[in-house]
């Protein structure tokens, strides 16, 4: 298994804008990095994955939703360094936008909560800053 903390090289991630009409799907995160935080839902690609597949996976775990159309819109990169400079975490995410299919939402795998919310006024909560930016980038579309 790869440490999360300390790596040797990034980790490949993926996570998903997932919209249902005039709302988008957000997760309360349960781990570090960024425990607490609402953002986009989504996780590390397993092996033998497409990053579309390991989105759809990551965003059914994580939420209950089943996510179609999925187009992949951008990369984040996540670096948080400790005192000394080195990279405690390091996460690359390829970052997909698409519409929801079907189910209801659920918090489940490493998600506290998840919501539909108006990505225009995600309703006062703590948002990750990759995920502040993309909600701007939606709501200026």
């Amino acid at each position: 298994m790869i440490s999360r903390e300390y790596p040797d090289r990034p980790l490949l991630g993926v996570s998903g804008l997932i919209r249902r009409q005039d709302r988008v799907l957000l997760v309360q995160r349960s781990r570090p990095p960024l425990a607490g935080l609402w953002s986009l839902p989504g996780g590390l690609v397993e092996a033998g994955e497409t990053l579309e597949e390991a989105a759809r996976r990551e965003i059914r775990e994580e939420t209950g939703i089943e996510a179609h159309a999925l187009e992949r819109i951008g990369l984040e990169e996540i670096i948080e360094r400790d005192e000394a400079g080195t990279a405690r975490r390091h996460f690359v995410l390829a970052v997909f936008k698409g519409r929801y299919r079907s189910g209801t939402v659920v918090a489940g795998d490493d998600a506290r909560a998840a919501i539909w919310a108006d990505p225009s006024n995600p309703d006062g909560l703590a948002l990750t800053e990759g995920t502040a930016r993309r909600l701007g980038d939606e709501a200026a579309e």
